[in-house]
């Protein structure tokens, strides 16, 4: 299980260089930098630099937002990282995904609801979790609609957010006030 409290705490603001003071000030959102930033502004070149491949993965991606972020949620339910589940539920709900998808991505891929390219979008994520590669099957679902750079798209998402998990589990980033967590 996650650690209950920070193993490394964010970066408070009275400790901000101007360097990191500027990075941080440009992803202040709602009047504030959330944990994830805060906490890996104690190691500011990787910030910095995984910013940009998160950023494309966030906001550049081919992906459909709808597709990117139930591929996202699986991924946050299946690494137990309840930080990355709480921002992304936000997200997902902002991209048109209700409550009844986001419970379903609880189930997985044989979950009733799911149209056939979706299931294969959620076991995707399960194989990728699981084995560090997809089935042919899979695979031929996915590229039923995928071409080759939402192909790569998905499985770089899918490799991103297990990578983002494993860190905000292990360094205890936590979530912050006003994000749902897990469901009961």
């Amino acid at each position: 299980m996650p650690p209950s409290k920070p193993r490394i705490e964010p970066l408070p603001e009275s400790q901000w260089n101007d360097e990191t003071r500027a990075l941080l000030e440009s992803l202040r959102r709602e009047g504030r930098v959330f944990n994830i930033f805060s906490t890996l502004a104690r190691h500011p070149k990787l910030l910095k630099r995984w910013l940009v491949f998160g950023g494309h993965i966030l906001s550049q991606s081919t992906l459909e937002p709808r597709h990117r972020e139930i591929a996202i949620l699986r991924m946050a339910w299946l690494s137990k990282a309840e930080y990355e589940w709480g921002h992304h539920v936000a997200i997902g709900k902002g991209v048109g995904l209700g409550d009844d998808d986001i419970r379903r991505i609880l189930d997985g891929p044989d979950a009733a609801g799911w149209n056939h390219f979706e299931s294969a979008l959620l076991r995707a994520v399960d194989e990728l979790n699981a084995n560090t590669a997809l089935s042919d099957p899979t695979w031929r679902a996915l590229a039923e609609r995928f071409g080759a750079e939402q192909l790569i798209d998905f499985v770089f998402t899918v490799g991103q957010y297990k990578l983002v998990s494993m860190a905000l589990n292990t360094l205890g980033v936590q979530l912050e006030e006003g994000f749902e967590g897990f469901p009961q």
